[in-house]
């Protein structure tokens, strides 16, 4: 595995297959990319430009960029678990060319000052990062940050992200300035209030294991909540964090399909992570704290619905919540250890393992959920599709290849993750931003 930052020129890519959902283009193409835009899209041997480098792509598939919504990078403030340089490695191995980052920081992320700091080429970032913002100063659910100045300095949503917005009137004045400036608020769906101290999802496992535990309601909950607020405010965009329950998606679903009524004008979207679509509760076995995550893994009836969401179109994108902690926050007891995992360099393989060969998803349908979708979701133009003038961000990947995930040899900091020694179908050979490619299997 290597990161080649070859000189911008004109990049070649031929003989690959093309799956550019956006674009409505799934067939053999060849891409000639030329001074970080897609210069010409054409049928096999028909590119007339010529190039300064060639990717062969026989065998693979050729897709747009992956866009990661939900990131947890760690800086400012927690380079011990990772940095902007190493977390956006991982995620050019794990195909994504643009992510997302959470403000959940220390400090939190929550003036124009820190959202440029995330930005400064100093960071020394792989691929592109869009910062989220804070919706609340210091996330601690009061007063309003001022969306405005965070949206010019280049935030791209607002969340708080890790904690909820419980209070209703906090969460109708965020819809309602989002609206103002057509800026999407992302919402950590989870009353706290009834989870408090809570450590992984109520059900049989968590009865046997002794933990107090997350009934799924406290997600519906808001997430109900946060659907009628967002259809009292025209213009309103909410786009719900990480799902994990079926009730939670029955909400979604209201949103969305009230969205038609002439009245109502309002977006709903949600993401899914590729650990609530593969591990249920049962999987935590006996406290292993690398299955400890918010929201936790929930019911198998939960994961079957989460399933067929993403196959009905309900679900807008897959986003890995990637959430690198260190060793010594994780090897202690369950109810003391740390929420989350790593997660971007097995999405697109748990994705391609679990949806397309287990449950039948269509490979087109798992492309789009990493492309097009989450362009719609924060408005990322010339994104999430491969179209003459776009960014020339790509990823390439072999929907077939068999390969061992090593949480060693992982380019995280962090290695907390359930996934290690796992054997995958599907793996990113190459990760391509702005026409240069900046990750490729050896």
């Amino acid at each position: 595995m290597t990161t080649d930052k070859s000189k911008p020129g004109s990049l070649l890519i031929k003989g690959g297959h093309l799956i550019d959902p956006a674009a409505k283009i799934n067939a053999p193409m060849d891409i000639l990319l030329r001074d970080g835009r897609v210069a010409e899209i054409a049928l096999p041997n028909k590119i007339r430009g010529s190039a300064d480098e060639k990717f062969d792509a026989r065998g693979l598939v050729v897709a747009p960029g992956f866009i990661d919504l939900h990131v947890h990078l760690r800086e400012p403030g927690q380079a011990y678990k990772e940095t902007i340089a190493t977390g956006t490695a991982a995620a050019a191995a794990g195909g994504f060319t643009s992510v997302c980052t959470m403000p959940n920081t220390a400090p939190v992320v929550d003036t124009p000052e820190w959202i440029a700091w995330l930005r400064n080429p100093e960071r020394a970032a792989v691929v592109n990062v869009f910062p989220i913002a804070a919706a609340t100063r210091g996330s601690k659910g009061g007063t309003l940050t001022d969306f405005a100045a965070l949206q010019r300095a280049g935030a791209v949503a607002v969340t708080d992200d890790g904690r909820p917005i419980l209070d209703d009137d906090i969460m109708r004045m965020a819809l309602r300035l989002g609206a103002e400036l057509n800026l999407p608020v992302v919402q950590h769906a989870e009353d706290t209030r009834v989870t408090e101290n809570a450590s992984m999802h109520a059900g049989p496992t968590s009865f046997r294991l002794g933990l107090r535990a997350m009934p799924a309601s406290a997600e519906a909950a808001i997430v109900d909540r946060d659907v009628t607020l967002a259809q009292q405010i025209r213009e309103s965009r909410l786009h719900v964090a990480h799902i994990s329950t079926a009730d939670a998606l029955k909400a979604v679903r209201r949103g969305k399909r009230n969205t038609s009524h002439a009245r109502v004008t309002c977006r709903v979207t949600c993401e899914v992570t590729p650990h609530h679509f593969t591990l249920i509760d049962e999987n935590v076995g006996e406290y292993d704290t690398n299955f400890k995550m918010n929201p936790p893994l929930r019911s198998a009836a939960d994961l079957e619905a989460i399933v067929v969401a993403l196959a009905d179109g309900t679900v807008d994108a897959i986003a890995t919540d990637h959430a690198p902690h260190a060793a010594h926050e994780k090897q202690v007891e369950f109810e003391r250890a740390s929420f989350g995992i790593t997660g971007l360099e097995t999405a697109l393989a748990l994705a391609i393992t679990k949806l397309h060969r287990e449950h039948k998803l269509p490979l087109a349908r798992i492309v789009e959920l990493f492309t097009a979708g989450p362009a719609r979701v924060f408005d990322m133009p010339q994104r999430g599709s491969l179209a003459r003038g776009n960014f020339a961000d790509v990823t390439i990947f072999d929907p077939k290849k068999r390969w061992t995930f090593e949480a060693a040899k992982s380019l995280s900091l962090s290695h907390n993750t359930p996934f290690d020694g796992w054997q995958f179908t599907g793996k990113v050979m190459a990760t391509i931003v702005g026409g240069k490619i900046v990750y490729r299997t050896d």
